[in-house]
């Protein structure tokens, strides 16, 4: 089986989000035989049995081919499991990365969870954007997550474990038709994936270089972690900006907390994210608590920065200048699509 990004991945220090089930046992072993560096970071949960001895697994194989292994042990969680459990996750793989020094983060994603994720969000209302949730390589802050398995299908991985007498842990949780995914992978995805995974490779490849050139056309300026851009025409292509920067942000903003964005023009998501929308431009930065002079705030209220981004343009430093100057390189790419359009 090949992998994705295979070349990169040889030049990278790799952290693989390991939990011994199927889909991360493959990848496991596909990273050893393609001569991938990697080590191996797994969740217990607590939620299984099982899950001692998948823990116990984990750390046989880290030990019989070297590997380093990081292991956490997550709290309780009575509501919301599976957004809670995502949270702390990723929590847990960003905090070894960053002290680690990792550059990407690896993930066992496959073609068969592309569909699904596709399904969900197709029975929710949602855009190209949304549609395609999964992407093979995402540039996050001070690593990259890679999904090299995006475009196998779960008969593969299965059939590759099979062949190689690769053991692994089977979640039985996975059966449960009362989680929405699950639902879905059962009634949905699955027959459709056994009769049409070729034309299904096929199309995910289309739409991602769809989404692409899509997003490409979503033009911004980044100043320190202060993002200005070029407000679109239209409130879907507008709340694709805001989802984007707010990603790059490290923020996941949810479908409603953008329309709020938009319905309220200004203030500050979650505590965490500072906003203000214009007639013209989107500014999103940090939330920042800081008490900014008298002088700064009266330049920034002049220049017509919205009050929510001042705390953080004065802490960063960030000049009335320099922000003038992005706003017209915006300006200018506007006016050339614009042309071009014609």
């Amino acid at each position: 089986m090949e992998l994705l990004y295979e070349k990169l991945l040889k030049r990278s220090k790799n952290l693989l989000a390991f939990s011994a089930g199927s889909d991360s046992s493959a990848l496991f072993f596909l990273l050893l035989e393609h001569d991938i560096p990697f080590d191996i970071a797994i969740v217990d949960y607590g939620t299984r049995a099982q899950s001692i001895k998948e823990i116990a697994h984990a750390k046989d194989l880290a030990q019989k081919y070297g590997k380093k292994i990081y292991i956490s042990h997550a709290p309780s969680f009575p509501s919301n499991f599976e957004a809670r459990a995502r949270s702390f996750r990723y929590h847990f793989f960003e905090t070894i990365i960053a002290k680690e020094g990792y550059d990407t983060l690896l993930t066992a994603h496959h073609l068969d969870d592309q569909f699904e994720w596709f399904l969900m969000q197709l029975s929710k209302g949602a855009g190209l954007g949304e549609l395609v949730g999964l992407e093979p390589l995402l540039h996050k802050r001070g690593y990259k997550i890679i999904r090299p398995l995006l475009f196998h299908t779960k008969k593969e991985i299965l059939a590759y474990l099979a062949n190689r007498q690769i053991p692994y842990f089977h979640d039985e949780s996975n059966e449960d038709t009362s989680y929405f995914r699950n639902y879905i992978r059962h009634h949905y995805a699955k027959p459709f994936m056994e009769e049409f995974a070729l034309g299904l490779k096929r199309s995910f490849a289309y739409l991602l270089e769809d989404k692409k050139a899509l997003l490409s056309q979503l033009s911004y300026r980044q100043i320190h972690d202060l993002y200005i851009a070029a407000k679109p025409s239209t409130p879907g292509q507008t709340m694709r900006v805001i989802d984007r920067i707010c990603k790059k942000l490290g923020y996941l903003a949810s479908a409603s907390q953008k329309r709020e964005i938009l319905r309220q023009k200004e203030g500050v998501l979650a505590g965490s994210i500072a906003f203000g929308i214009t007639q013209d431009l989107i500014y999103i930065a940090p939330h920042s608590q800081e008490r900014v002079p008298k002088k700064i705030k009266e330049r920034l209220r002049r220049a017509k920065i919205p009050a929510p981004l001042r705390p953080y343009i004065a802490t960063a430093g960030i000049g009335v200048e320099t922000i003038e100057q992005n706003r017209r390189l915006l300006q200018k790419n506007r006016l050339r699509s614009d042309r071009r359009s014609f």
